[in-house]
């Protein structure tokens, strides 16, 4: 009880202060407020929104850290002059919504077998590197959870999970409206244990499932695996599936499985109205909709975006995700709060795993619940957003003419479109011999599409070698452009 009432104590303290930054950021980033435009001092924002000094010294405090104001000393904030907007923005993807059985690129094997490769800076792999990782605090945590449990954690757990965990998952989704509790949810071995147990609790071999068009190569990988058809939607790479392709396709689709905030490669963000307009959609055709919400936590904003589960009132989605691109990849750590279809995959996990670690699950529970993970992740997004904006840097000063680049406010990916001529499967094997691995844009279709794009992992430590990286890449693609 005193976590949930100190969350929410905290949630309304810190609030505020975020609502007010957020709302400049959103003028700065769409260009409302200009490069070199003066911004209101400390005691007239007090005024304007009936705050105090100290909240309002938090606002102009967030603005700073995400580099949108500098201070002049003795005449005020000003907003920044952001070079990394100048890039335009990629086409929305134009997808055939045909479904197809199609197997997945080989690319995706050959790129992805470079994992765990040291002689590589691998910008193919979205995952954070261990250096942004608060490894030392996770081995304490481990080791404090075998003796914190039972029989030193050699016991299985129940099997909706470690009770810890789910509880500090449910008080989490205070922040954005989920409002779930522990026995909402189940836990998985990661992510994509959570969404396979999904796609087999509802559908079966030759059943259609829509996805984002690009979308995740390993989404791909299970659907086609499982004996789905595939269906890619159109998508913007500010603000995901257009909702008028998705309403065409209602009456060919079975399933809808979605990653809403921050998805890979394009990092867009459904704004809340279409998450609400989808949901509703489906709800109506009784189409159940898989929400992987795994990047949701790396927002750069102030405030976490909503997942469509807020919107949920009849049970229907099913939300997924896991702390693989946050904390830990190799705990392999996942969850799922399936809603209606609860029971359906309690009767699968049974069948298919029985159980959790139980001493990872209660070192990561943990870990939530004394606060270190909001420490964690409060320095980690500030590390993506300027790794961010140091990478669109160096693309606008050594990439082709023409280069385009996504603006993710979350998330590890950055998704680069070049002119039609450069061929990005070639442009890989000319990096690979400069020791770059990069993730060509074909891997995230089944479709003839994004030949001359490619992803970028922005989750390494950003230096001087690897803006030299980047440099490599841009003289190679200028090579065959």
């Amino acid at each position: 009880m005193f976590v949930w009432i100190q969350f929410a104590f905290i949630m309304e303290k810190v609030f505020r202060y975020n609502e007010i930054a957020n709302g400049i950021a959103t003028q700065i980033r769409s260009g409302i407020l200009k490069a070199g435009d003066r911004l209101p001092s400390v005691r007239m924002l007090c005024k304007e929104h009936s705050i105090g000094m100290n909240t309002a010294k938090r606002v102009f405090l967030e603005l700073e850290a995400q580099s949108l104001i500098e201070v002049k000393p003795q005449s005020g904030f000003f907003v920044n002059k952001l070079d990394y907007l100048r890039l335009p923005l990629p086409e929305a993807s134009n997808p055939s919504l045909k479904a197809n059985f199609n197997e997945p690129n080989e690319l995706i094997t050959k790129v992805y077998s470079n994992i765990g490769r040291t002689d590589l800076t691998l910008f193919s792999i979205g995952v954070p590197s261990g250096n942004l990782l608060p490894l030392a605090k996770l081995k304490k945590e481990v080791l404090y959870a075998t003796r914190a449990l039972a029989e030193g954690g050699t016991e299985y757990e129940p099997l909706q999970g470690n009770v810890k965990l789910r509880r500090m998952i449910a008080v989490r989704s205070l922040a954005w409206g989920g409002n779930l509790s522990e026995d909402d949810i189940i836990t998985t071995n990661g992510g994509m244990n959570a969404l396979s147990f999904c796609l087999m609790a509802l559908g079966k071999a030759g059943d259609t499932v829509a996805v984002e068009s690009p979308c995740y190569p390993g989404i791909f990988q299970l659907v086609i695996s499982l004996g789905f058809k595939v269906l890619e939607l159109p998508t913007h790479p500010v603000t995901g599936i257009e909702v008028d392709a998705l309403k065409k396709v209602l009456p060919k689709i079975n399933i809808c499985l979605l990653v809403p905030n921050f998805n890979t490669p394009m990092g867009s963000c459904m704004p809340d109205e279409h998450k609400k307009e989808v949901v509703k959609l489906l709800a109506e055709c009784n189409i159940p909709l898989i929400e992987d919400d795994i990047y949701g936590d790396i927002y750069f904003g102030t405030q976490r975006p909503k997942c469509c589960k807020a919107f949920d009132t009849e049970g229907n989605v099913l939300l997924c995700s896991a702390f693989s691109k946050t904390l830990a990849p190799g705990y392999r750590v996942g969850w799922m709060a399936p809603g209606k279809y609860k029971d359906k995959l309690l009767r699968l996990k049974l069948v298919h795993s029985l159980s959790s670690p139980s001493i990872i699950q209660e070192a990561v529970g943990n870990f939530l619940k004394t606060g270190r993970y909001d420490v964690h992740l409060h320095q980690l997004r500030r590390t993506l957003q300027h790794n961010y904006q140091n990478y669109v840097q160096a693309i606008a000063d050594y990439f082709p003419e023409g280069t385009k680049t996504s603006r993710p406010q979350g998330g590890l990916a950055l998704w680069v479109e070049f002119d039609k001529g450069v061929d990005t499967v070639k442009l890989y094997d000319l990096a690979i011999k400069k020791q770059i691995s990069i993730a060509p844009g074909r891997m995230f279709t089944l479709q003839d599409q994004f030949e001359n794009c490619i992803r970028l992992c922005i989750g390494l430590p950003w230096s001087d070698e690897l803006k030299f990286k980047l440099k490599q890449l841009g003289n190679l693609a200028k090579m065959i452009s």
